[in-house]
């Protein structure tokens, strides 16, 4: 079933990428998802919406191209004044339970929400259970500010035909990573463990406007790798005029051998983050959904199902899914705090 012509397609997920409201983002992904060919019960499934809900979301884009809700639901709402501040409050506090979210707002606002109430609510304004990121403390808050206005300005000179990059190597080892998950409770759940050192080396490189990725694994990865790599996603990218890529300043991206390739190169342009700078790089999110998706309690016995595991999901898991996770590869990009 198609439903959007490629224009349209590509204004939602330009749309989607920029839009900070939640609910609107979900309509958003149920056209996508019904463009797909997915059903309304699949698209209910991922977006946790009734079917009757979906359906008319849909309805309501193919025949006003209407993507704003028209309420906010039976309970009372905060207004768009109130919602700005809460918002503001909960980017600056992290609470463990819903219930002191509802405490918080019915004090500040004489607002009460019931606890599914507000679960909604932080659910379509984009929040999620999960733990906060650990950031490296020598991140320099004003180098990342400069940084995010260059690639910003980088983005509105892109020519037709020029293409934007996010590079970096991962190095998947065989073993398994135990993560929480849901398990009964009074429950001991095992899964077999292994301790093998053996590692993959991968460099890989996203572009955001087509989720496309372009991975090739090497014995290493050094300087020789890495222009090997580049040399690899030039021939990926024939008809592309120039190619820009956004890549950390790790030893092996800024030696001599790499400098010197991409001198001799008419298309390559090498654009480096600030130093430890892991959130301005949109592929490391590319990297966690991977460990997500792949090693996250999973066991394999040996390093070989393991490997295959990892370039299955790379070649043909990552491209058929990717849009299923556009809300976490974006380019929205926030800074770390200032420094004290």
């Amino acid at each position: 079933m198609t439903l959007l012509t490629p224009e349209q397609r590509q204004k939602l997920l330009k749309r989607h990428r920029h839009e900070k409201n939640g609910r609107v983002k979900d309509r958003i992904k149920a056209v996508l998802h019904r463009d797909d060919g997915k059903s309304y019960a699949e698209i209910a499934e991922i977006l946790f919406l009734s079917d009757e809900g979906v359906r008319q979301q849909v309805e309501d884009f193919i025949r006003d191209e209407k993507l704003a809700p028209a309420n906010g639901g039976s309970e009372p709402q905060l207004d768009e004044k109130q919602t700005a501040e809460l918002l503001e409050h909960l980017d600056a506090t992290t609470y463990l339970h819903v219930k002191q979210i509802v405490a918080y707002v019915k004090l500040t606002f004489r607002i009460e929400y019931s606890w599914s109430g507000m679960t909604q609510w932080l659910k379509r304004n984009g929040f999620s259970y999960h733990k906060p990121a650990g950031v490296p403390a020598k991140a320099d808050h004003d180098a990342q500010v400069a940084f995010i206005a260059y690639y910003e300005a980088l983005k509105r000179s892109l020519k037709d035909g020029e293409k934007l990059f996010f590079m970096d190597g991962v190095h998947p080892t065989h073993q398994t990573r135990l993560v929480c998950g849901w398990i009964r409770k009074g429950a001991r759940k095992e899964l077999p463990t292994t301790s093998g050192q053996k590692r993959m080396n991968i460099i890989g490189a996203l572009d955001l406007e087509d989720m496309n990725l372009v991975t090739q694994e090497y014995a290493t990865i050094d300087g020789e790798a890495v222009v090997n790599y580049l040399k690899y996603l030039e021939a990926h990218l024939p008809t592309a005029t120039a190619i820009n890529v956004v890549l950390d300043c790790a030893r092996y991206h800024s030696c001599p051998e790499v400098a010197a390739y991409v001198a001799t190169s008419s298309r390559l342009r090498l654009h480096f983050l600030p130093a430890y700078s892991p959130n301005l790089n949109v592929i490391e999110r590319c990297w966690k959904i991977m460990h997500e998706q792949v090693t996250a309690n999973h066991y394999y016995p040996t390093f070989n199902q393991f490997a295959d595991a990892i370039n299955h999901f790379l070649k043909k898991t990552f491209p058929r899914k990717a849009r299923d996770w556009i809300d976490r590869l974006t380019d929205i990009f926030t800074p770390v705090l200032a420094n004290s």
